[in-house]
């Protein structure tokens, strides 16, 4: 038996023969049920370009106000960034620093290694330190948290309309729409699917 037909839970640690697919079949662990992996015709290329998709809503998202806040004839409007500056500004660096880096750094960490990785082997090619910009996807995931921005953003806007006028801006339906895209894109990103087609490559690479 060759090592590539092999998979291993990662769950259980179950070492275990790969399984023919049907197109939209998904196999799961023998002994505890876990998902191996899903055939996903096309899947990768639906990754990237939700990816792509992604990236432009990010650029937006943080270059355009996420609300304006009215109150007393005074009308002022803020971005993501200028939100953790004010943080530093009164006071609480430590939370501004949490703000910039589950909202801002991490995002964008995890779609620029999903473009990095899918865009060179779309087009035939394999990208140099293809390994560490996998590994950083799944480095980086667990503190991409623009969900939890925006519900802490809605919650925020509904208090505070008791106090003043809150019109949301461009940028809030930005993240919004942002939040699909990257979870869309990280759903289609089928890794064994992935390394298959990287050993295509090498294996072209090789012959030429």
């Amino acid at each position: 038996m060759k090592l590539d037909e092999l998979v291993v839970c990662e769950q259980c640690d179950l070492l275990q023969r790969q399984a023919l697919l049907e197109p939209g079949g998904t196999a799961m662990c023998g002994r505890c049920g876990n998902v191996l992996f899903r055939s996903q015709p096309r899947g990768l290329e639906r990754s990237l370009v939700f990816s792509l998709t992604s990236a432009a809503l990010f650029l937006i998202s943080n270059s355009f106000p996420i609300v304006s806040i009215s109150s007393q004839g005074l009308t002022n409007s803020t971005t993501l960034l200028d939100a953790a500056e004010r943080l530093v500004s009164d006071g609480i660096p430590s939370i501004a620093f949490l703000v910039f880096i589950t909202t801002f750094l991490m995002p964008a960490l995890e779609i620029t290694a999903l473009i990095y990785l899918l865009l060179p082997v779309k087009l035939g090619r394999l990208p140099p330190h293809l390994n560490l910009a996998f590994r950083l996807i799944y480095l980086v995931k667990p503190w991409a948290m623009v969900e939890v921005f925006m519900m802490g953003l809605l919650v925020t806007i509904t208090k505070l309309n008791a106090f003043a006028s809150v019109t949301p801006d461009i940028a809030l339906a930005s993240f919004v729409l942002l939040m699909i895209s990257v979870t869309a894109a990280a759903a289609n990103f089928d890794p064994h699917t992935f390394w298959r087609r990287v050993d295509e490559l090498k294996q072209v690479e090789g012959a030429s």
